[in-house]
């Protein structure tokens, strides 16, 4: 985990020195176009986490496995973290170039109700306490809001509203030159290092959680 938490510094750090000082001004933007190296990357990485949920989720219910509970849970908390940081970072950009912080525009929108949804599933474990209801109930909340995320990948497509439309050009976007393209991919290298040091670091927490509760039982037990 720490040689895992070297290199993605180490990226980090290199990826900062090629946005900040090498890559030139964006034509209509100016310097705030640099935020995207951050808002694009934390929501594709959000997007990931959201999936592994998902697949966790799904697993657990047909295995009853408390492994699968923990990575749901774990994946869950650091991709909402992301999706803080791309609704963050989408604000202050909006800021900028739209004038406003807000618009309810329609990937704004989504992107907002799903990460409340997301919110919603942190509440809900918290509430019970017994464990296999907790991580049964999770998981099926999880399973529910997981349609949503695609909801919010596809908005700009969908619907046309204030929001741009795709612009890397794996998504048939195709609106920015190749090396100014590539930073993102580096970066989304980096951002998706720090998300599994997190989730490795939560799933510690979460084992040594469920010990402690076991241990907790078996004293009201006695």
């Amino acid at each position: 985990m720490i040689g895992l938490c070297v290199i993605a510094a180490a990226l980090l750090a290199r990826n900062l020195n090629v946005i900040l000082l090498h890559l030139p001004d964006e034509a209509s933007q100016g310097a705030i176009y640099r935020i995207f190296y951050f808002h694009l990357p934390a929501a594709m990485t959000a997007g990931a986490c959201a999936f592994v949920a998902l697949a966790a989720s799904i697993l657990y219910l047909a295995t009853k496995n408390f492994r699968y509970d923990s990575i749901a849970v774990s994946v869950t908390e650091v991709g909402l973290a992301f999706g803080a940081m791309v609704l963050a970072t989408g604000m202050i950009w909006a800021r900028i170039i739209w004038g406003i912080w807000w618009t309810w525009d329609a990937r704004l929108t989504s992107m907002l109700i799903v990460w409340l949804m997301y919110a919603g599933y942190l509440m809900l474990r918290r509430a019970i306490d017994e464990p296999t209801a907790r991580a049964r109930n999770a998981a099926v909340l999880s399973i529910f809001i997981a349609p949503g995320v695609y909801i919010t990948w596809k908005s700009i497509e969908w619907w046309r509203t204030q929001h741009p439309g795709p612009v890397l050009s794996i998504r048939g976007g195709g609106g920015m030159a190749p090396g100014m393209e590539s930073a993102a991919y580096w970066n989304l290298l980096a951002l998706g290092l720090i998300a599994v040091v997190l989730v490795m670091v939560r799933m510690q927490q979460e084992t040594y959680q469920r010990r402690l509760d076991a241990l907790r039982r078996e004293a009201h037990v006695l």
